[in-house]
């Protein structure tokens, strides 16, 4: 992810932080807060390209549809959240960002109940290097252990912080076992997704996603079907199984964080990147850089 050399704490610049900018070492939440404790946060990681952030209407409506999901709402209108997003852009004088919105139960009652706490919201951002910088020419994905929960065990469709845990201890073990990342099965043993990108992949021309069945609703997975179909390519949402994965031919994740990285493995099964990725890679790229549509 990011070559940052010192910790994200002592950063400089500011953190907009329930309405109001503070410097980043001051930028603190009680200890005995909900989202801590229990789980109860939602975020969305975004970027902006040339000064501008790419789609940020539809994070800040997602953040609000996961803070409903959870139980809560943004303390925050969405215009309001919007402003401050476009405001901490400015006043970091940074004109390519990753940013964190994030939303969570504070102080109040600590318990597992928290409608006696109160509702909290934050922006950072700070410089991003590519989230694959030392693989820039394809990743090598293990299968993780874990597997994502369906809808009627978590809010699935939430962004929210608690459904990283497994996310963590997935991409940690893959990096222990030589990979760079880990694809994640559903709880029915089907391809979902990565720690924290979706997947496609390809086989004559035509493109191959699981069903968001399970998974978040992906911005950039929405972005790079509107590319294949600007490029008239076949998309086709399926339920991909792990013995199935040797049928395809070329396959890359995508994600907000990640942008669009080509995979040249998953544990055994090797992917030479071809022009279907780099068409793919090449016109996201154009396309947060406004020069695409």
């Amino acid at each position: 992810m990011t070559k940052n050399p010192r910790p994200f704490t002592q950063n400089d610049g500011d953190i907009w932080l329930n309405g109001n900018f503070v410097p980043v070492a001051e930028a603190n939440i009680p200890l005995l807060s909900h989202g801590l404790h229990y789980g109860s946060t939602v975020f969305e990681g975004e970027r902006a390209y040339d000064g501008k952030i790419f789609k940020s209407d539809q994070h800040t409506r997602r953040l609000m549809r996961s803070c409903n999901l959870l139980g809560f709402d943004l303390p925050f209108s969405f215009e309001e959240f919007e402003q401050a997003k476009r405001e901490a852009l400015a006043r970091s004088g940074l004109s390519e960002a990753y940013f964190r919105a994030i939303a969570w139960k504070g102080s109040g009652a600590l318990g597992v109940g928290s409608s006696n706490n109160r509702a909290n919201a934050a922006i950072a951002l700070w410089p991003m290097d590519p989230y694959f910088s030392e693989n820039a020419a394809g990743i090598r994905l293990d299968i993780a252990t874990w597997r994502r929960p369906p809808s009627v065990c978590a809010p699935v469709k939430a962004k929210a912080a608690g459904l990283y845990a497994i996310c963590t201890l997935s991409k940690d073990a893959s990096k222990e076992n030589g990979f760079d990342d880990a694809l994640m099965l559903d709880i029915e043993g089907r391809v979902s997704e990565c720690t924290g990108a979706h997947i496609f992949f390809a086989r004559d021309g035509a493109l191959f996603t699981p069903k968001a069945d399970f998974m978040i609703d992906g911005i950039t997975r929405a972005t790079v079907m509107e590319i294949a179909q600007h490029r008239q390519i076949k998309v086709t949402e399926q339920t991909i199984q792990p013995d199935e994965i040797a049928n395809f031919t070329e396959c890359f994740i995508v994600g907000s964080a990640v942008e669009v990285v080509p995979v040249m493995e998953i544990k055994g099964t090797s992917f030479v990147p071809g022009e279907l990725t780099r068409a793919i890679v090449d016109d996201y790229q154009a396309m947060v850089h406004g020069r695409l549509f």
